[in-house]
């Protein structure tokens, strides 16, 4: 595959993928044209509500080693890509904490049972450390003696989604990139008929549930809720392990806290419910009292585009005639910040040289035949 020093690009969808990858074509000297169906503040977007976790291990429990090896991978891009901004973004590399209650013991050794197995099949992950109540409280004293036991996932991070999504919007703009907001498009919209059409080389489609070419896309409901508690004190994101509702509480900058679980079979995005709202804030209570005196800053829904396997995906489509190269990128379901530096590596890659020796590293599913994945 040829590849002209610059190339000629419209990236479809500005969530955190499309932003991801206008950017860098764009850093690369490459003219690069956005169009998002949305606005410019991501609010159709779940990289908006996100919680931004970096946890591969902990995220082992409900996932493939596939998507573990790219969020290992991504651990290490992240610092790399945010050092490129020119607006600071919060990250933290502290670990994550997981916790439970002593009714809930039965449902953490299962859990711990499929961490230990990701870590053999995986050994360059930083091992898991099983902690006692003073274990515990070592690493978040606020806790005091609430949890008995608890296990620690050292090296896993978090980062802030919306100061990312702002962060990147404030390049495209510096960097000159062509923003059409407000403007939803599909890749046959691109078609070559005439004029400067002709010239387009390629179409990166991250459009999430918007890319309807994508067979069996569903969504995956979530409900999140933003708390301020700045009587609060956590340092660094920590999960409660229930049986009927797990959550995680990911703590931001200026006491603010983004507590998530739901995950329901559904592309509605109506309000949250009030069983969903009543669980994620009552778990919250349950690992810190102190979020009783925590302001409710919003609770917001949205919805993961997800793939039948739940594992990401991507298909390169050749050019003809009358219709560039057009790279589709799909699937993140809810593992979006967490494996989209590799993701976004994989298809620069397939963009410079038609292949990826890193996607078959990573053992990501690529196909290049036009046919959905």
């Amino acid at each position: 595959m040829s590849t002209p020093s610059i190339l000629r690009c419209v990236v479809l969808g500005a969530g955190i993928m499309g932003r991801l990858m206008a950017w860098q074509l764009a850093r690369q000297g490459h003219d690069v044209s956005v169009y998002e169906a949305g606005s410019p503040d991501a609010q159709g977007s779940p990289a908006r509500v996100a919680a931004a976790m970096l946890a591969p291990l902990a995220e082992s429990a409900i996932t493939e080693a596939s998507v573990v090896r790219m969020g290992h991978y991504a651990l290490g891009r992240w610092p790399e890509l945010l050092a490129q901004l020119s607006s600071p973004v919060f990250f933290q590399q502290s670990g994550t904490l997981i916790l439970w209650h002593r009714q809930d013991a039965p449902e953490a050794q299962r859990f711990t049972r499929l961490l230990q197995t990701t870590q053999q099949q995986l050994p360059e992950l930083p091992p898991m450390q099983m902690l006692d109540s003073a274990g515990v409280q070592a690493l978040e004293p606020s806790l005091e003696q609430r949890f008995t036991q608890g296990v620690y996932l050292p090296g896993e991070g978090q980062l802030d989604n919306r100061q990312l999504l702002q962060a990147l919007l404030h390049d495209l703009e510096q960097l000159g990139v062509a923003l059409h907001w407000n403007s939803p498009r599909e890749p046959q919209d691109f078609a070559a008929s005439a004029g400067e059409q002709d010239a387009l080389d390629w179409i990166v489609d991250c459009r999430g549930m918007g890319a309807d070419q994508w067979a069996q896309l569903r969504g995956v409901r979530g409900e999140v809720a933003r708390i301020h508690a700045p009587e609060v004190q956590l340092n660094r994101p920590t999960r409660l392990i229930h049986p009927r509702y797990p959550i995680y509480i990911a703590p931001k900058p200026d006491g603010l806290f983004v507590i998530g679980a739901t995950e329901i079979e559904s592309n509605d995005r109506s309000p949250p419910s009030v069983r969903s709202t009543l669980e994620l804030l009552s778990a919250a209570y349950a690992v810190h009292p102190g979020f009783a005196e925590g302001r409710i800053v919003e609770i917001a829904t949205q919805c993961r585009p997800t793939l039948p396997d739940n594992l990401p995906a991507m298909r390169l489509t050749p050019s003809t005639n009358s219709q560039p190269h057009v790279l589709a990128i799909n699937g993140l379901y809810r593992h979006g910040f967490m494996i989209s530096p590799a993701l976004l590596d994989v298809a620069l890659e397939c963009m410079q040289q038609g292949s990826s020796a890193l996607g078959a590293k990573l053992d990501l599913h690529i196909t290049s035949s036009g046919h959905d994945a």
